[in-house]
């Protein structure tokens, strides 16, 4: 599933800032397995909860990964709706916003690949450079939208400005919910919330 989330977050890369509209449709049927992977693992975990009475540690990781793979499947969603906007965007011209933005993705791509290697590696400590990362994409999002709000006489389409404000808020939340998966890890390892 992190495999299937990561590889949409690539495409939805290239579909926004190489303009490779074929991605798209990569990204959808992507969509289709990573939900898919979410109701199975979701519901093969509740299952395991009722038929094995798990100790303390056993329901502390089950309890983790069933929110773990709710925050890929979200960030799956995410990349499936910037894909879309891409398809919107392309009959504009590019805005200066875009280098920033770019920087938003790259950094929430890092996120999800470190958050990933968290989860094989069982690294509670892979959170602090994670958390790094999101402070970095959440400055960068502030830029953006400040930017494209204080803009007083924008002179192109009023859709773009949309487009690239829904493009910094999902890639946002997707670094959010890296962030998420990285700090359940740490929970799974070492008890601690915080």
């Amino acid at each position: 599933m992190g495999i299937l989330v990561g590889n949409s977050c690539r495409l939805s890369h290239e579909a926004l800032f190489e303009r490779n509209l074929s991605a798209i449709d990569q990204i959808i049927k992507l969509d289709e397995n990573i939900d898919q992977f979410y109701r199975q693992i979701d519901g093969q975990s509740v299952q395991l909860m009722s038929i094995t009475s798990p100790v303390a540690q056993d329901l502390r990781l089950l309890s983790a990964f069933i929110q773990i793979v709710r925050d890929l499947e979200r960030i799956g969603d995410y990349a499936e709706d910037l894909s879309k906007i891409a398809g919107k965007l392309f009959r504009y011209p590019s805005h200066e916003c875009m280098p920033k933005i770019q920087e938003m993705s790259e950094n929430t791509q890092k996120m999800l690949d470190l958050s990933l290697t968290a989860i094989i590696n069982l690294d509670g400590q892979a959170y602090q450079e994670i958390d790094q990362l999101d402070d970095q994409v959440d400055q960068a999002y502030t830029e953006v939208y400040k930017m494209l709000s204080l803009q007083s006489s924008y002179s192109g389409s009023l859709e773009a400005v949309i487009l690239l404000t829904l493009s910094s808020r999902h890639l946002e939340r997707m670094a959010d919910h890296a962030n998420n998966v990285a700090r359940r890890i740490r929970y799974v390892v070492t008890g601690a919330r915080n």
